[in-house]
């Protein structure tokens, strides 16, 4: 049975969550509470018009920066591209876009109002970061996530308005930072050919 969450700032154990990895839901997305979670392997997860979801996911879905893949073609779009890759240059903009971009296979967006806010405040403490790709003035590419100062980062959503974009982002952020684990959370099929991997939640747990 799943665990409601009230005003007290808590979190069951995570192996409470069930197979799918949903580990409780209701609270809130104060700055505290998603602390909270991240530094105990859990992250919220939801539909727009649904209460807050968290989750610890079993096995977990990371990538060992020494493990990453770039392939020749992509190799090849990140020499011949006039992308120009940063970090913490925009990050309100970067998760609005990554709010609205459209995906395959989803209605709507998890990323809603209430996220923008609460992530923004993260990141203006020092506890998230963004990674913008720029083609001249535009913003086409980017990601963003949490960092907890661990050298654990735990990715949250990426966007490209152009191909590879975000790759390109990815890729330039993990080889020129020193963290041990990125998590990814969930298998993507554009994070598995990039390197992501699954490990178990306890061995997750570890790096954090």
């Amino acid at each position: 049975m799943l665990t409601r969450l009230n005003d007290i700032i808590w979190f069951p154990e995570v192996n409470q969550a069930t197979e799918e990895g949903i580990l409780a839901f209701g609270g809130d997305l104060s700055v505290e509470r998603l602390l909270l979670a991240y530094r105990s392997g859990i992250f919220p997860w939801f539909e727009a018009d649904e209460t807050i979801l968290w989750w610890s996911p079993d096995p977990r879905f990371v990538l060992f920066p020494d493990r990453l893949k770039v392939s020749k073609s992509m190799k090849q779009v990140m020499r011949n591209k006039d992308y120009v890759v940063t970090v913490n240059q925009a990050f309100k903009a970067v998760i609005t876009e990554c709010s609205v971009i459209k995906r395959d296979g989803q209605a709507g967006t998890w990323i809603t109002d209430n996220m923008i806010e609460a992530y923004t405040k993260l990141y203006e403490l020092g506890y998230a970061k963004s990674v913008e790709v720029w083609h001249g003035d535009a913003l086409v590419g980017g990601l963003y996530g949490v960092d907890l100062g661990n050298k654990v980062f735990c990715g949250e959503s990426m966007f490209s308005k152009e191909s590879n974009a975000s790759k390109v982002g990815f890729i330039s952020f993990i080889q020129n930072t020193d963290y041990k684990l990125i998590d990814c959370q969930v298998h993507t099929n554009h994070l598995e050919s990039l390197g992501a991997e699954e490990i178990s939640r306890n061995l997750f747990l570890e790096y954090l």
